[in-house]
C-alpha cells in the first residue's frame, strides 16, 4: 500500500495528493520521514507542505524541547480545513452528514422517503445540505459525494426492484445533486462508499486485501485490493446479490431466480416477518454458502460484515460462521478469522460518500479510483473529474 512520489514535472498536483495522504496516515509526522516515505526530496515536501499550511489543510506544530536540539516540526491533517457532505440515498430515505477533513462527523440528519421521486429526493437533499452547511458558516465546502445503490447501466437490472431506486432510469444523477447544491459532485453505489469508509476509518488500517460483504435493503460486496476498492470495467464488480444460488428458486426482479439477495438482505428478512434469531437460523447454510463462494473467488484475509444492517444482525452472522465450509481460506496460520464485523461505525456509508469528495485533495489513490471521468459512465453517473 505504499505511496510514492513522481518527479516529472506535470506531477505536482499529485506528490501534493501524496503528502498530504502520507500525513493523514502518520500523522504526527515531519517533513524528512515524509520524504523517506513517498520518494521525494526533503525541499521538494517542504515546498508542498509551505502551499498546504498557508492554504489552511496542514498544522504544525513544535513540542517543548527534552533535551539538547530543538525537536522538529510535526505535521497533522486540520480537521477544519475543509468539509464534505455524504449523501446515503436509498429507497426508504436520505442520510446525510456533514464530515471534517479527518473523518469526523460534525453532524448527521435523516428524512424519511420511501419511494421518492427524484424531484423529491433532491429536494430533500437540497434542504440537508443547505442545513448542514449552515453548521460551519465560512468553512470551506469541498463537495458533496453521494451514494445510492446499484448496478448502474444494466438494462434488465438497474432501478428495477424494491432493492434500487426504481422510477430513477435515464435520472442525470450527478447534474441534479450540483443543481439541488451548488457544490461539486461525486457519486458512487453504496458498497463501494461503505467498503472505501471501511477502507479509511476501519479495519482498512489492518487489512489490504479484505471483501467487503454490505448488507443493505438488497446484498453487495466489493473486494479492496492492496487498499483500493475494486470497481470492474463499468463500476459495477460485487453484485453478489444476484449471483442464483437456489435452483429454481424465488423469483428476482433481475429477471433470475434464486438469487442471493431474495434471502439475505434486509428487504428478504422484512419480507419474511420472522425474528432476526430465526431468521439468521433459516438463512444460515445460504450464508455460509456465499462466503465459501466469495473465499474461493477472491482470497482475502477476512470477509468484513458492514452497510445498513443492524450491529446485533452483522453479529449473528459473524457468530454462525464460525462453522463454514472448507475453502481457500480455511487455513491453520490464519491471522484473522474469516468474518469480521466492520469497525467503520454507522456512518460507514456517509464517511465514505464524503470520502469521494474529500480523495481530490488527500488520496491519489482513491482520487484516481473514484473521481476521474469515464465516456461510459451511464445514466448521468459521469464523475466530476
Amino acid at each position: 500500500m505504499a505511496l510514492k512520489g513522481t518527479n516529472q514535472e506535470s506531477g505536482r498536483p499529485y506528490n501534493r495528493r501524496i503528502v498530504l495522504e502520507s500525513i493523514r496516515l502518520h500523522a504526527p509526522t515531519t517533513r524528512s520521514d515524509i520524504a523517506n516515505r513517498v520518494g521525494l526530496t526533503v525541499q521538494t515536501v517542504s515546498t508542498i507542505v509551505r502551499e498546504l499550511e498557508d492554504q489552511g489543510y496542514v498544522l504544525s506544530m513544535r513540542e517543548e524541547p527534552k533535551g539538547r536540539g530543538v525537536p522538529p516540526t510535526t505535521l497533522r491533517i486540520n480537521p477544519n480545513g475543509g468539509y464534505a457532505v455524504g449523501i446515503h440515498l436509498t429507497p426508504l430515505g436520505v442520510d446525510a452528514a456533514l464530515i471534517d477533513l479527518s473523518g469526523n462527523v460534525v453532524e448527521s440528519l435523516h428524512r424519511a422517503a420511501p419511494g421518492a421521486t427524484p424531484d423529491q429526493a433532491f429536494g430533500l437533499i437540497g434542504d440537508l445540505v443547505a442545513d448542514l452547511t449552515r453548521l460551519r458558516p465560512g468553512g470551506r465546502m469541498l463537495g458533496v459525494g453521494m451514494a445510492l445503490p446499484g448496478p448502474f447501466g444494466v438494462e434488465s437490472m438497474s432501478f428495477v426492484g424494491p432493492t434500487t431506486m426504481a422510477g430513477w432510469k435515464d435520472v442525470a444523477l450527478r447534474q441534479r445533486l450540483a443543481d439541488a447544491t451548488g457544490l461539486p459532485a461525486f457519486l458512487e453505489t453504496d458498497m463501494a462508499a461503505a467498503a472505501l469508509g471501511e477502507q479509511l476509518y476501519g479495519l482498512g488500517t489492518e487489512f489490504s486485501e479484505y471483501y467487503y460483504l454490505y448488507f443493505g435493503v438488497g446484498l453487495g460486496g466489493v473486494m479492496v485490493h492492496d487498499g483500493a476498492v475494486l470497481r470492474g470495467a463499468w463500476g459495477n464488480a460485487g453484485e453478489i446479490g444476484h449471483i442464483p444460488v437456489v435452483p429454481d428458486g424465488e423469483p428476482c426482479p433481475c429477471g433470475n431466480r434464486g438469487c442471493l439477495e431474495r434471502y439475505l438482505s434486509l428487504e428478504a428478512l422484512g419480507r419474511r416477518k420472522l425474528g432476526e434469531a430465526a431468521w439468521v437460523a433459516e438463512t444460515a447454510p445460504i450464508f455460509r454458502g456465499a462466503v465459501t463462494i466469495i473465499e474461493n473467488l477472491f482470497d482475502p484475509q477476512t470477509i468484513v460484515l458492514g452497510g445498513l444492517a443492524p450491529a446485533s444482525l452483522l453479529e449473528r452472522l459473524a457468530t454462525i460462521a464460525s462453522t463454514l465450509p472448507n475453502s481457500v481460506s480455511a487455513r491453520r496460520e490464519r491471522a484473522a478469522p474469516r468474518v469480521m464485523v466492520a469497525r467503520g461505525g454507522g456512518h460507514s456509508v456517509l464517511r465514505g460518500a464524503a470520502a469521494l469528495v474529500v480523495s481530490g485533495v488527500l488520496s491519489p489513490r482513491f482520487g484516481k479510483m473514484f473521481a476521474e471521468g469515464r465516456e461510459d459512465a451511464p445514466n448521468g453517473r459521469e464523475m466530476a473529474a
